[in-house]
């Protein structure tokens, strides 16, 4: 049984219990009702009774019969008793002597104590049949005015329950059943789902079934679709990012390749001619060691990613001032702008003050500066500018060299994307400067564009947030 019929049947079965004790009670509350009612108007006939005769002032046989008569109900009787429980006065039997004493019975006993007493279907000792008594002492006189009932079919009757509530509470009942029903379906649609999919998750099986293309129109059912759709969304992130480090595997196996045949083939080159001359030699070794630099920068460049994807909750923060990085990087690329006759202007203001990894940073402006000096071309100068904003610096980092074709822009950030992959190894580049850069600025709260100038060059937009 699913945990929905499970729940359906316990919570049936407590609307079922409360309904029952409902009924019970009800039933029971308004047969009391009934029979205080009916104790108030014998009662009252009681009282009216000993009013009319105290106000006579006889109380001899024939006086009685007449009142009796005169103030009849259907089946009446009336008895009078003394406060020794000797019977006085009957309208249904004469012959008092042979009457029993009437104190042990329970309505006298009660309303000598009490006042009033009552007993309903108790078996006459002196006629037949079952009656409802109801007794009233009266001290004054000594006596007690006892009327009652025979308990037939129509007293019965009278004092029955009323069934409306009854047939109420089957109608409640059932209609919270009904409704209870609808609900735990849909509940243990849901849930029955839900397992499905949960199995054949489990089981890496497809999801495209019938049995989870559609969910009952509630809030369980919208909850369990958003529940597969992003277990879907993850299932084809994981396929991509699995695709993604296929592709990057193959990148970086193909970038490390160049370098290490090269190195290879100028070591063999000099291992199998132990004779040739030292200049050529030397050459040889000079290129396995530009080589070998490429290597080294490459695999700092992947770490440097690797650090950004997975580790960036372990870098140190402080604040740093982005003027002085960019002032370290003018100094150390001063030789090269140099020998291709290029100038860097920095408008950056003295203290441009941030809150970030000191490494990242550098990052950032070291990539553009050095993509720049490779591909902007001789003669060109770099620009650099910064805009404050509220929370965060907007950079402008520009050239007017030869700009890139527009087809290239949307793709110059991904891993090892070379608009001239000859003319970007020959110049030492690894591929993923550009991609540095956008995963460092992404790392401080901003993000990056690039665009070609209309006069010409390649002019990159970013920000970084002041504060993280």
């Amino acid at each position: 049984m699913t945990i929905g019929k499970r729940l359906f049947w316990s919570v049936l079965s407590l609307f079922f219990i409360f309904a029952v004790l409902f009924i019970v009670f009800q039933q029971m509350r308004e047969k009391e009702f009934k029979i205080d009612m009916l104790n108030l108007k014998l009662q009252d006939y009681n009282e009216r009774m000993h009013e009319s005769l105290d106000y006579i002032g006889n109380y001899d046989e024939n006086t009685l019969d007449e009142y009796v008569n005169r103030h009849s109900m259907p089946n009446l009787r009336v008895t009078i008793v003394k406060a020794d429980g000797t019977v006085t006065y009957d309208n249904k039997r004469k012959d008092y002597n042979n009457i029993h004493n009437h104190g042990d019975r329970q309505e006298i006993s009660t309303a000598m104590k009490l006042g009033r007493g009552h007993d309903i279907s108790r078996q006459s000792n002196t006629l037949p049949g079952l009656y409802f008594y109801s007794a009233t002492y009266f001290p004054d006189k000594q006596l007690i005015i006892r009327s009652a009932l025979p308990y037939n079919n129509d007293l019965s009757a009278q004092l029955q329950a009323d069934l409306h509530y009854f047939w109420f509470a089957v109608a409640v009942v059932l209609l919270l059943s009904v409704i209870l029903y609808r609900f735990i379906s849909s509940l243990d649609t849901n849930i029955s789902k839900l397992r499905t999919f949960a199995r054949r998750a489990d089981n890496n099986e497809s999801l495209e079934i019938e049995d989870l293309a559609e969910f009952p129109n509630d809030e369980l059912g919208e909850i369990s679709e958003y529940i597969i759709k992003i277990y879907k969304r993850l299932q084809r992130t994981k396929e991509e990012q699995n695709k993604l480090k296929k592709q990057l595997t193959q990148n970086i196996a193909h970038e490390l390749k160049t370098p290490v045949a090269s190195i290879q083939g100028y070591l063999e080159t000099i291992i199998n001619n132990p004779n040739i001359n030292k200049d050529n030699k030397k050459q040889f070794l000079e290129r396995c060691y530009a080589q070998s630099q490429r290597l080294a920068n490459l695999l700092t460049d992947i770490s440097t990613l690797n650090r950004l994807d997975d580790a960036t909750g372990l870098m140190q923060f402080d604040n740093i001032d982005i003027a002085t990085i960019v002032e370290q990087i003018e100094k150390e690329t001063a030789l090269e702008l140099k020998q291709r006759n290029m100038q860097f202007i920095n408008n950056l203001p003295e203290s441009v003050s941030v809150y970030g990894n000191s490494s990242m940073l550098y990052s950032i402006f070291r990539n553009l500066t050095d993509n720049a000096i490779a591909y902007a071309g001789e003669n060109t100068t770099i620009t650099l500018s910064v805009k404050e904003e509220k929370d965060e610096w907007l950079f402008t980092f520009s050239d007017n060299g030869i700009g890139v074709e527009s087809k290239h822009l949307s793709r110059l950030f991904e891993r090892f994307y070379r608009i001239d992959k000859g003319r970007s190894r020959k110049l030492g580049g690894t591929g993923l400067g550009l991609a540095i850069v956008k995963n460092a600025v992404i790392l401080h709260g901003g993000n990056i564009t690039a665009k070609n100038n209309t006069d010409g060059g390649l002019t990159f937009n970013f920000s970084i947030t002041k504060n993280i």
